[in-house]
């Protein structure tokens, strides 16, 4: 054997040793020490009196109490686990369930966490139709229902579909055919709760504003579009929702109409025109309708990502779409650190603008929404400057697209934006700030000091474009 050889021969007999002697040292037991064989349920809650619902799918309790009841100090009067298991909570604990509490069960080192949600009894109206095709708009602050219909139909004997929380009863029974002459009470109960609806049938055939939207009712809408829409039946005089099929074969009179909205919400955002017509295709369908009511002097309101419709339209001058897009979905907002606004100097006076300009950071400006607001931050803007697309100045972007900027991101970049009405046209106005946001995901957005400006903007934007119309 040569002295390589040998070598070899060493280092694979010394291989084998080393693997014998670490098979050696390790003995049968090589469980881990973790505990986790227990099973860790929670089977039953009971808070003073009133009795938890468990769903072990999502972890979640809820326990229903009266209408009124103080909640910021329940007693834990009864706890059940599963056999050998413990909870983060006792009998006898005293536990304020203003807010959702959490309880651990744990058994060795296995646990599951239940979220517990004390819930009053509620009674309300979610969604109210007549016929099946008249959509009711619910002013749940005032406990009232408005409904418009075509002066065609007989009101006399109406067919109501309503739809409550949970439990609920309702009479005037979903189903039962009503007289709505004149306005008409509903009272819904649960258990402690009840709410008497009043109910308004307002007969008009051609709207004076419309909002459009891809869905065939509002109800089919995604919830940011839905808010906004809803705000509009509720508060611009003679409102309608229509879909863009609608508008399309003409099944509602427009001669009266002077102002159409479109607020498009896509979550993910959208960037390229082939993504808007691959994501609106009705919208697109409709093009010679809506451009029919431009043309014969109605205005338009595009939001979000409707503002891409400006250039399908052929308004733009160079056909350009916002050249810096973007968004998150609605379950997966960002939460805001702090006010979020956009900047209106040299156009504070613009009607747009009235009763919400704000001195920020030097600056006049809108503020939107307040620190802890959830938000998908869904943007459709103007970046200017040379690094992005065409437009070295802002005079670039105005000569060339044909637009006047009304409002811009801390950047500059054109947020607002407006292309004139002139004599045989209507006006166009369109908003892609990502602070323009009318749904707040899992919160209660009116208790934000800043959202009603959604509103006011809007509302201001609908006044001043029906002043624009012929």
């Amino acid at each position: 054997m040569n002295i390589m050889n040998a070598i070899k021969y060493i280092n694979k007999v010394f291989f084998i040793l080393l693997s014998l002697a670490f098979i050696a040292g390790c003995d049968d037991d090589n469980t881990s020490d973790l505990q986790l064989n227990g099973q860790t349920w929670l089977n039953s809650l009971q808070l003073e009196e009133y009795q938890g619902i468990i769903d072990n799918s999502t972890k979640t309790v809820v326990v229903g109490v009266p209408v009124g009841y103080d909640t910021d100090a329940m007693k834990v009067t009864a706890i059940e686990v599963s056999e050998g298991a413990e909870a983060s909570m006792k009998v006898g604990d005293i536990v304020n369930f203003s807010f959702p509490q959490t309880i651990k069960v744990t058994s060795g080192d296995a646990f599951l966490d239940y979220t517990v949600t004390v819930k009053h009894d509620e009674a309300k109206i979610t969604s109210f139709k007549l016929n099946n095709d008249y959509i009711g708009i619910i002013d749940e602050e005032n406990s009232s229902i408005l409904v418009r219909i075509p002066t065609t139909v007989d009101i006399k004997s109406l067919i109501p579909t309503i739809e409550t929380t949970p439990g609920a009863t309702v009479s005037p029974a979903s189903g039962q055919a009503v007289d709505f002459t004149n306005p008409v009470e509903f009272t819904v109960t649960y258990q402690s709760a009840t709410t008497v609806y009043t109910v308004n049938v307002v007969q008009s055939d051609s709207p004076s504003a419309v909002y459009v939207g891809l869905a065939s009712s509002i109800d089919e809408l995604n919830l940011e579009e839905q808010e906004a829409a809803k705000w509009m039946l509720k508060y611009i005089p003679n409102a309608q929702y229509l879909s863009f099929d609608d508008v399309r074969t003409g099944r509602v009179d427009l001669k009266d109409c002077k102002v159409m909205w479109w607020h498009l919400h896509i979550d993910g955002g959208i960037d390229s025109m082939t993504k808007f017509e691959a994501a609106a295709p009705s919208a697109v369908q409709a093009l010679s309708k809506v451009k029919e009511f431009y043309e014969n002097g109605g205005s338009l309101l595009l939001t979000r990502f409707a503002t891409f419709y400006a250039a399908k339209l052929g308004i733009t001058k160079d056909g350009n779409i916002p050249n810096n897009c973007w968004g998150n979905s609605e379950e997966s907002g960002e939460i805001t650190g702090g006010p979020w606004s956009f900047f209106v100097t040299n156009h504070e006076d613009h009607p747009l603008y009235q009763g919400v300009v704000s001195t920020i950071d030097g600056k006049d400006g809108i503020y939107m929404c307040d620190a802890g607001y959830v938000i998908t931050n869904s943007t459709a803007q103007w970046h200017i400057g040379s690094n992005w697309g065409g437009y070295d100045t802002l005079n670039a972007w105005e000569t060339n697209h044909g637009a006047t900027s009304l409002g811009y991101g801390g950047d500059g970049s054109v947020v607002v934006w407006e292309y004139p009405a002139n004599e045989t046209v209507g006006g166009v106005l369109c908003i892609g700030s990502g602070c323009y946001d009318w749904y707040a995901h899992g919160m209660d957005s009116s208790a934000d000091q800043y959202h009603g400006n959604v509103a006011k903007v809007t509302q201001n934007a609908i006044n001043y474009l029906t002043s624009k119309s012929k």
